[in-house]
């Protein structure tokens, strides 16, 4: 029997680092969303376009787009936990806070994620899996007291963007541990996965209306350029994958993307705002990056050898 895959077999770490380097480019993205449209519009709009390139995509591949019977709820559910509160809750973070303490407090989703993973999945969870991501979240705590220190907002702004942030992680978690559950690997995931954007994107303007008013939309190429790339590129090609690894590895292991992205999302900002690095979030990187390397690194497995037979053992890591 063949060891069941880790995060560096080629297949699952090749859409990983596709979507970490996706989703870390999201973030100054998502600023230029911010501004004439109402937050909760915009969330709207992105996963109408997903929920749309999805469907394609299923007929595309001539799949049936009908569910089966308790998939419709499961699927209404998934749509608001992930593309309802989860998006609602970032974006609206940025008001108060800088997208880069966003993007770095979002690297704690390893934590619920493996908790909720062990908890509802019975995945198991490796003393060196716990070691790295505990040595990753002191690197992440080092990057958050940087963006904390560099923005130099009011007490009470952290707070609320802060509260907003981890409620998102929270959603998105949910989101997560319901993807390696029987009745999502028994469904196609591209068809749950519209239907879900859909569901979501339907609660996303019903929750925009009644709290903002009518649709608003901003006419300029930057504001549906970057609509364009989130809906499409952001969503419609990320989340397969990324449901996908969670499906392969299991939602702890899939979390280590959302450690990687802020330091991806700063490089981008180094790049294109002028981001500087500091020793804080230097060393916050640095650290960070060990912790996955000592959490995914697999020990190679001592053959037991009885007579003419040769066994292999195997071990399910998360």
């Amino acid at each position: 029997m063949s060891a069941p895959p880790g995060l560096l077999t080629p297949r699952v770490l090749l859409p990983f680092m596709l979507v970490t380097l996706i989703w870390g480019s999201t973030w100054i993205v998502i600023t230029g969303q911010l501004g004439v449209v109402p937050p909760s519009w915009s969330v709207a709009y992105r996963f109408f376009v997903g929920a749309a390139a999805m469907f394609a995509y299923a007929a595309w591949r001539r799949e049936p787009l009908r569910l089966s019977g308790p998939a419709w709820g499961f699927a209404v559910l998934l749509g608001i936990a992930q593309f309802t509160f989860n998006f609602n809750f970032v974006y609206r973070a940025e008001q108060h806070i800088t997208s880069g303490l966003v993007a770095v407090l979002f690297a704690l989703l390893i934590v619920p994620n493996t908790l909720l993973g062990r908890l509802f999945l019975k995945t198991k969870v490796e003393p060196r899996f716990l070691l790295g991501a505990g040595i990753a979240i002191v690197g992440v705590g080092l990057m958050i007291l940087h963006e904390y220190r560099a923005a130099a907002l009011g007490a009470s702004e952290v707070l609320v963007g802060t509260a907003l942030t981890l409620a998102g992680v929270l959603s998105a978690s949910t989101a997560n541990v319901m993807q390696g559950t029987r009745i999502a690997r028994a469904q196609s995931m591209v068809v749950m996965i519209a239907w879900g954007m859909l569901f979501g994107a339907l609660a996303d303007a019903a929750f925009a209306w009644i709290t903002t008013g009518p649709p608003l939309i901003e006419p300029t190429a930057p504001y549906l350029g970057g609509l364009l790339y989130l809906g499409v590129v952001a969503s419609a090609v990320t989340f397969p994958l990324y449901f996908n690894i969670i499906r392969a590895v299991g939602p702890g292991q899939a979390a280590w993307s959302s450690v990687l992205i802020p330091i991806i999302a700063m490089g981008f900002s180094t790049l294109f705002e002028g981001y500087r690095w500091a020793p804080l979030s230097v060393a916050g990187a640095l650290v960070a990056l060990v912790g996955l390397v000592i959490a995914v690194a697999r020990r190679p497995e001592r053959p037991s050898v009885s007579g003419n037979t040769v066994s292999v053992p195997v071990r399910r890591t998360d």
